[in-house]
């Protein structure tokens, strides 16, 4: 994003944040936080072309997305997002769920979809549930298979909405370990590895050297650099995000 002004999902026509510099490079893994209703979903939202910018630009993958369309859709498709919550459809199983994608997008067979489907419920623990309907699913769960839906594509770029929102201790270790598999590279998505990008309204639970850090507070996006570099910002709102007591850490 160059100079962009990022307007907000629920009115368009208002922006949450200004003069957005940022770029990612691949298999980087950037983690931006901020606090409650600061702009990181709105963010995200325009990382992965679902709004354009009222003002200046935003490019996946080169492209322009004010110009995404189906000549673009190639380079829409190598990127995965995973909504905060999930946001399953609650009349599909979690086995329909994680279909969905390759059913709208590739033109496999009956068999060939559900061996894939097949593979990524056993690699997130997910198989138990393969028949179950997400309200019947605790948060946890239901949180994996959003994040299987969005890893069936097998994405470049993958973007995640807060996703520890709402798991417990067992399951947010689980998380952060499976991140880290991505960013360095699973054998299951080709061993090379996958560029990440997560919000957050905690910090140090993400501390890690491999990992770039961004935080938006009251209309600004402030690039902060390495974990070595935000312990040291002397941004307040780092310093709050730094101090929320967790247990947890990778």
């Amino acid at each position: 994003m160059t100079s962009a002004r990022i307007g907000a999902l629920r009115d368009a026509s208002i922006a949450v944040l200004e003069e957005v510099n940022w770029s990612v490079q691949p298999g980087e893994f950037w983690v931006v936080a901020g606090p409650q209703h600061s702009g990181k979903t709105d963010l995200l939202m325009h990382a992965a072309g679902l709004i354009t910018p009222l003002r200046g630009s935003c490019r996946v993958f080169g492209c322009e997305t004010r110009e995404f369309g189906e000549a673009q859709l190639a380079d829409r498709l190598r990127v995965g997002l995973v909504f905060a919550g999930g946001k399953l459809f609650n009349q599909l199983t979690v086995a329909e769920n994680v279909a969905l994608p390759l059913r709208y997008q590739k033109d496999l067979s009956d068999a060939d979809t559900a061996r894939a489907v097949e593979v990524l419920l056993e690699l997130l623990e997910l198989v138990p549930f393969t028949t179950a309907l997400p309200n019947n699913l605790a948060a946890n769960w239901r949180q994996r298979t959003a994040l299987a839906r969005a890893l069936i594509l097998q994405p470049e770029l993958l973007l995640l909405d807060n996703p520890l929102g709402g798991l417990d201790g067992r399951h947010r270790a689980w998380m952060l370990q499976f991140l880290e598999q991505l960013g360095r590279g699973h054998a299951q998505f080709g061993g090379l590895p996958m560029t990440l990008v997560v919000t957050t309204s905690e910090l140090r639970v993400w501390q890690n050297p491999r990992r770039k850090f961004a935080v938006v507070d009251e209309k600004n996006f402030t690039v902060l650099g390495s974990s070595d570099a935000m312990e040291y910002a002397k941004h307040s709102t780092v310093k709050e995000l730094l101090a929320e007591p967790d247990g947890t850490t990778l």
